[in-house]
């Protein structure tokens, strides 16, 4: 499957993809029928983890939760597939344009939990997922401290700098997304108050499944041209992880991948 303006993981969750690049939710915001076998789930399961998430959330435009399988199925503590799809959703400072995200083949001791129990996962679970990140959602995201340090981290230590410049943090950054190449613009403060403006402009390729690749990078600092530690350099994820695709175009990000859940 190709990620696109259309993508079938958006589509199986919310009908047709519309035309400018949003998953089409349904008008009425309401969650999509379960199987019609599946009393449980429409009337206890699809509205708990529903709330559920829209619990875990600062912020949500819009989101869709369908679970599917037969009552016998779900009280042996089987789920065949679980769907969701968001909108606008912010999550610890992160803007989410749009997500969606199936899973399938769940094992919860729902057993216990009716008993009271904690409901958990019995075994890991392959989760499929598209991501759409807009410019403008990114950039709100940068503001966020969790995106801003972790930023900060990953990049000044690999900057030409003083040594004591290095432990310093990256202010006013923004990202602007072109057709294949990302430009980070940013400054680094300094103890005396002033500041070092920094340009990263760069390409991100899938490198392998699990790791992506900065490629061509070039490092600006103080309006002159740098040579930096960044040819080649990758970003591993962990062996959880598997990227399919990743699509930089004009003002969005679109990834498609999926992630193992440990129980």
């Amino acid at each position: 499957m190709t990620v696109d303006r259309n993508s079938v993981l958006f589509d199986n969750i919310a009908s047709t993809a519309s035309s400018s690049g949003s998953a089409n939710l349904d008008e009425d915001g309401g969650t999509p029928p379960p199987n019609p076998g599946s009393r449980i789930a429409s009337s206890v399961l699809s509205p708990a983890v529903q709330l559920l998430l829209r619990s875990q959330v600062q912020q949500v435009d819009e989101l869709k939760v369908k679970i599917e399988g037969s009552d016998r199925q779900i009280f042996s503590g089987t789920i065949p597939k679980v769907t969701a799809a968001a909108r606008g959703a912010v999550y610890k400072g992160l803007h989410l344009t749009e997500v969606a995200i199936e899973g399938c083949g769940i094992r919860i001791n729902l057993g216990q939990a009716l008993k009271g129990k904690p409901l958990r996962l019995l075994e890991s679970v392959p989760v499929a997922g598209v991501l759409r990140l807009s410019q403008a959602d990114l950039n709100a995201s940068l503001k966020a401290p969790l995106l801003a340090d972790a930023l900060s981290e990953f990049l000044l230590p690999m900057l030409p700098l003083a040594d004591s410049e290095k432990s310093l943090k990256l202010q006013n950054s923004q990202i602007k997304i072109e057709q294949g190449k990302l430009t980070l613009s940013a400054s680094i403060l300094r103890a005396g108050g002033t500041q070092i403006p920094l340009v990263l402009r760069t390409g991100l390729r899938i490198s392998s499944g699990r790791e992506l690749m900065f490629q061509a990078p070039e490092i600006e600092i103080d309006r002159e041209l740098k040579s930096s530690d960044f040819n080649d350099f990758q970003i591993d994820f962990g062996p959880e992880v598997e990227i399919e695709e990743l699509i930089l175009s004009l003002g969005e990000i679109v990834c498609r991948g999926s992630i193992r859940v440990l129980p």
